[in-house]
């Protein structure tokens, strides 16, 4: 009897002591910040983060460059008043090589949705947000065809332009990558001066489509030498 009283008095602590509000340590945890996940939840505001001692302003790491994209710009862009970086774009030449039947119509599409609005199809200066002056826009877009000035322009003035903004033009490095920008100044070049550039030789290989694998940042070779030189 009395056994049985003890077993009984000890089955009730551990009842009790299991019910109670003691908090159990977990220990020490080994990497904490792998087995608490602190991953950024999507639209989470970012002020929850730095309240967490986390510093995320969603832009990429500087230096770092996008797989299979060019090396970045090297030329950054100039201050109000200023053109000094402008100036020297012109020495900066296309890292693409010529472009294929595939890349060349690819540079088409993405002029006359990005570009041809202004400019025109026809690069006549003539897109529909001008329309022969009747348009929305009053200020005549640039003739990237039969105007000397940009007939004769270099292709890192181009690039700088596009890229920056330049004059009523705003820039379109957000809407297009740099791959993309450098395909669109090979379609313009083209088309300039009576469409003389040579074209590289059309090829049906899907590979082919890709704009020059060796200038990429997996394999950019020819672009870090320009880009050194400049």
């Amino acid at each position: 009897m009395k056994k049985l009283s003890i077993i009984s008095v000890l089955v009730m602590a551990v009842i009790v002591w299991s019910c109670s509000d003691v908090r159990r340590s977990p220990g020490r945890v080994y990497m904490p910040d792998m087995n608490y996940s602190r991953a950024y939840e999507t639209y989470a505001p970012i002020d929850t983060l730095e309240k967490q001692g986390i510093h995320y302003n969603r832009m990429p790491v500087a230096g770092t460059v996008k797989r299979g994209e060019l090396l970045p710009f090297h030329l950054v862009m100039d201050k109000p008043g200023d053109t000094t970086n402008y100036a020297q774009s012109v020495h900066v030449t296309n890292p693409l090589p010529a472009l294929n039947a595939v890349q060349m119509k690819e540079a088409e599409r993405l002029y006359l949705i990005n570009c041809g609005i202004c400019h025109g199809a026809a690069l006549d200066g003539n897109g529909p947000l001008y329309k022969g002056g009747e348009g929305p826009f009053t200020a005549a877009p640039a003739k990237l065809v039969g105007q000397a000035k940009y007939e004769a322009m270099p292709e890192g003035q181009m690039f700088y332009s596009v890229t920056y903004g330049r004059g009523q033009m705003g820039s379109y490095a957000s809407q297009l990558s740099s791959t993309q920008r450098w395909m669109i100044i090979h379609y313009v070049k083209s088309k300039q001066g009576g469409g003389k550039q040579p074209a590289a030789a059309a090829t049906a290989d899907t590979a082919a489509a890709k704009p020059a694998a060796v200038n990429t940042a997996a394999g950019a070779t020819k672009s870090a030498d320009t880009t050194a030189k400049h």
